[in-house]
């Protein structure tokens, strides 16, 4: 196995732990506790399973430290097709990662709302569910402002898969559509109040999806072509 293709593996893997770590902490284990339009049972579920809670922040903060490797190590693999694109993927990696470990603050801070400490004595239980749940809130504006970043560093790393003659073109091709597709879901999150349960909330998204997870499997299980070296 030459060099480009252990970089690509190597790529792969941390982009695997990403994906995984990812669903995992926002898409299973929130919708063991939440209840959408009920604050109160979202809240009383958390204090029954606060050690899932507590397990979906750690998973959520593990899942934005591969987020910030994972773009390294493509730089080593994509950086002699165009290094300041290869640039500018990083950067725009590393600041959708580290929104995402900033937003893991307000879910501590759900904890704390809902915990007994001293300080919380001269608040109500209405007081500190309010609390919480404006920390949940927050936490899931951050989450869009991230998702921002996750589109914009798909558009370099698409162009450079797109390029590079050693990855599939259609992979660059999705995840250039997929940037986009990231860039609308979450400015429609912002502009619309509806659109976060509507059809196209869910479609959106999709080429970000597939492209992804079609160039971490390329990656793990074929690496590179003989075109690249």
């Amino acid at each position: 196995m030459n060099a480009q293709r252990r970089q690509a593996r190597t790529a792969g893997l941390i982009y695997l732990v990403v994906a995984v770590t990812g669903i995992i902490s926002v898409m299973v284990i929130p919708t063991r506790y939440s209840v959408p339009g009920d604050a109160a049972a979202t809240l009383a579920n958390i204090a029954a399973m606060d050690t899932l809670f507590r397990l979906g922040i750690a998973i959520n903060m593990l899942s934005c430290l591969a987020f910030l490797v994972l773009p390294l190590a493509l730089y080593r693999l994509l950086a002699p097709v165009d290094r300041e694109l290869a640039a500018a993927m990083v950067v725009f990696a590393a600041v959708g990662a580290t929104i995402g470990l900033v937003s893991a603050v307000f879910k501590l801070n759900v904890l704390a709302a809902m915990g007994g400490a001293p300080y919380l004595e001269p608040l109500t239980s209405g007081q500190r569910a309010a609390q919480a749940m404006l920390s949940l809130r927050a936490y899931a504006n951050l989450n869009v402002v991230a998702e921002l970043f996750w589109g914009v560093w798909l558009l370099p790393f698409g162009l450079l898969v797109y390029r590079s003659g050693f990855l599939p073109r259609v992979l660059g091709v999705l995840l250039m559509v997929g940037s986009f597709g990231y860039a609308i879901d979450a400015l429609g999150r912002i502009i619309s109040p509806v659109y976060a349960s509507s059809t196209l909330a869910l479609l959106v998204p999709a080429p970000a999806h597939v492209g992804e997870i079609g160039t971490l499997l390329w990656l793990i299980i074929v690496g590179t072509t003989r075109r690249g070296g």
